[in-house]
């Protein structure tokens, strides 16, 4: 039975009133809105294991999937030490490269989302071991040589395509920033630095996700039902920056954010970890290591990006604060000074306010399956690809509510697959976020090895008598995921150690924002956004009121983005308190620390200005080669060829480049960031009055 019918089987008549009404949609959106039917039927049908893997059928397995990586890692460093320097020593590298990715990036899903304790706990201790051979690898001088004698040989680095030049310089780096140059006494210094800061990097995001707890009679009675409850105590695991009620907004900061005496430990040691290695392999600072390679390239041009940022923006934030300060004064004038917990909160009102943004008159016509729709015709339109739903195998997925999409390309066939998790359940992070399982590369015998990709989200669960319908704010982080795995997807790169998402930290999020601008222009919306009972299409004046609100309080919502420092002989959280002062606008809270929260220290560390640089480069993007018209498949193409296709075989800075057939500045970036934040009032009008 064909990936089709099944889908259609589900709108057979004697269903619910709803499903009868969403028949005129496509396979791939009635897929997403009915609910899971899947029945796990282990008599009939063999566990094929987690993705496929047979060994993954239990948690043990990952002990059997991890040796045979390790065993399969000493097979091809011997080879990579004994070949003669060309094109096969970096096929070997890259052979080596993703035999172990693909057990780690796998085991790095698995520790985090699989709802089974044992799985996740066999999966944590498999990237250990992984991480650790990494490690190991990066120090080897003999498997180093061995590359090193091919980059000597200039003829032979001539000969080679760009591609496998650039992935060649790409591990030599990684051999350089693990101290290969050291003595044999400081190599063993980085390898032993670099485990630890493996495990601190982990205890460190376990401890930034957990709750604080305060015993119930310390707060009024009259807050606690906004908090979860253990016995004598409640527990806040957020900031509840939404509550309506100042108090609850307050002492969810306070308690949230009050310092954990063990946690600041961690970090404190994970930084001069940090700052240690980087200086003893060569480098002034973290920061200089992180950002060798990225658009950035150094902390100066990082600074200088934020400080023009900063300059530009100083004005429209303190008119931002300004009219928080109002709205606050308005609302509670007894206690009208505005402080950090209010930003999100009265932000949100003034938008509310000024464009009547109220999520529940947009969710109707966001339905989980019109966005899958939208996304799928807007695929087609620019690329020429189709997302697919197929039926997983028994034991492929790690939850029932798992949808599985195959993404096919008109004359090019199967690119490769996309798992989607997106319903909320318990112990599954909160984070929107995306997992590469296994990198695409061309393999010897000619076939290229399909990419395979997790999108992660927390949506609620359809009901019977409506489907799942999101936000606006969901929608948005839909596309924006959704970004991410089309760039896993469409690039076909030689080598998986640059396939896709695994590029500069700084051009990884252009492709996933460049969507959100897609997911709020009205041309893009009217191919999907119609409301799941009567399907009338969303009117064209409220999508331009969403667009417009957007820009309300843009600039303190900007500010919040910019803060960066370096690693001084002070406590992070005076460094946290100097650089709020002076990026962005609203006191420190005594006796708080923020920086323990943010947990994108790790992912992100001396890279979170990535978004901004990121954002930056896709608003140029879009204005340049989408604004006019969102949907021509010309210029798609042409996205894909010159951005997508390289994933980060090709210097991030000459994609852009390639694309707006100029090489942008720093004073372009911000430019584009700032004008983002202009009110578009003469649409506004236009569109309000029709």
């Amino acid at each position: 039975m064909s990936a089709c019918k099944r889908l259609l089987a589900v709108l057979r008549p004697g269903r619910s009133p709803l499903f009868r009404r969403v028949a005129t949609w496509s396979p791939v959106g009635a897929a997403f809105n009915a609910r899971q039917q899947r029945k796990l039927d282990l008599f009939h049908r063999s566990n094929v294991g987690l993705f496929g893997v047979p060994e993954l059928t239990c948690p043990d397995g990952f002990a059997a999937v991890g040796e045979r990586a390790l065993r399969e890692t000493e097979r091809l460093v011997e080879k990579a030490c004994q070949s003669l320097p060309g094109i096969i020593t970096v096929k070997t590298f890259d052979q080596l490269s993703d035999s172990l990715c693909r057990v780690a990036d796998l085991a790095d899903f698995v520790k985090v989302a699989h709802p089974d304790p044992a799985f996740r706990e066999a999966a944590e201790r498999t990237c250990v071991n992984i991480g650790t051979m990494v490690e190991k690898l990066n120090t080897n001088v003999d498997l180093c040589n061995s590359l090193k004698n091919l980059l000597d040989k200039s003829d032979i680095m001539a000969s080679l395509d760009p591609e496998t030049r650039r992935v060649a310089e790409l591990f030599m780096f990684d051999f350089e920033i693990s101290g290969i140059h050291l003595s044999e006494e400081k190599r063993k210094e980085a390898v032993n630095l670099n485990v630890r800061l493996l495990d601190l990097n982990n205890e460190f995001l376990v401890g930034s996700h957990l709750p604080n707890k305060i015993e119930k009679r310390m707060l009024p009675d009259h807050i606690h039902h906004h908090f979860s409850k253990e016995g004598n105590y409640i527990q806040i695991g957020g900031l509840h920056a939404e509550a309506t009620d100042d108090l609850v907004r307050e002492l969810a900061y306070r308690i949230f954010l009050y310092p954990n005496t063990s946690l600041l430990q961690t970090l404190e040691e994970l930084l001069k970890c940090r700052n240690k290695l980087a200086n003893l392999v060569g480098y002034e600072s973290y920061a200089n290591r992180a950002l060798k390679g990225t658009m950035a390239k150094s902390p100066e041009t990082v600074m200088k990006f934020l400080q023009l940022l900063t300059d530009q923006l100083s004005a429209r934030t303190a008119q931002d604060f300004e009219m928080m300060r109002a709205m606050k004064a308005k609302l509670n004038p007894r206690n009208a000074e505005l402080m950090p917990w209010d930003h999100p909160y009265f932000s949100g009102v003034l938008r509310a306010e000024r464009f009547n943004i109220e999520p529940s008159l947009y969710s109707p016509f966001f339905s989980l399956g019109a966005c899958m729709e939208g996304l799928n015709s807007l695929f087609t339109e620019l690329y020429g690809v189709s997302l697919m739903a197929e039926e997983p195998s028994a034991g492929e997925v790690w939850s029932e509510d798992v949808r599985k999409l195959a993404v096919v390309h008109e004359t090019e066939g199967l690119l490769g697959y996309i798992y989607c998790d997106f319903f909320h359940r318990p112990d599954k992070p909160h984070q929107d976020c995306h997992f590469t399982i296994r990198g695409g590369r061309q393999l010897d015998n000619g076939q290229y090895q399909l990419p395979v990709v997790v999108l992660l989200l927390s949506l609620p669960l359809p009901r019977k008598s409506a489907p799942t319908l999101l936000t606006p704010g969901m929608m948005e982080n839909l596309f924006h995921e959704m970004g991410h795995a089309m760039h896993s997807m469409l690039g076909r790169t030689r080598y998986q150690h640059v396939t896709g998402t695994r590029c500069a930290t700084d051009f990884a999020e252009v492709p996933s924002i460049l969507m959100e601008y897609f997911a709020t222009d009205h041309r893009v919306l009217n191919q999907f956004a119609r409301h799941y009972q009567t399907g009338q299409p969303l009117p064209k004046s409220m999508v331009t009121r969403l667009c417009e609100s957007k820009k309300v309080c843009g600039a303190a919502d900007t500010q919040l983005q910019v803060f960066h420092g370096k690693p001084q002989d002070r406590s992070t959280t005076d460094i946290l308190k100097d650089l709020q002062e002076k990026f962005y606008g609203l006191p420190y809270v005594p006796n708080t620390a923020w920086q323990l929260r943010f947990s994108h220290l790790i992912g992100y560390g001396a890279k979170y200005y990535s978004y901004l640089m990121s954002r930056a480069v896709a608003s140029m993007v879009w204005k340049q080669c989408f604004l006019k018209d969102p949907l021509n498949r010309e210029m798609g193409e042409r996205y894909r060829q010159e951005m997508l296709a390289h994933g980060g075989g090709k210097e991030p800075m000459l994609m852009v480049e390639g694309m707006l057939q100029r090489r942008p500045t720093v004073e372009d970036f911000v430019d584009a960031l700032v004008s983002d934040l202009n009110p578009d009032f003469e649409t506004f009008i236009m569109d309000s009055e029709a």
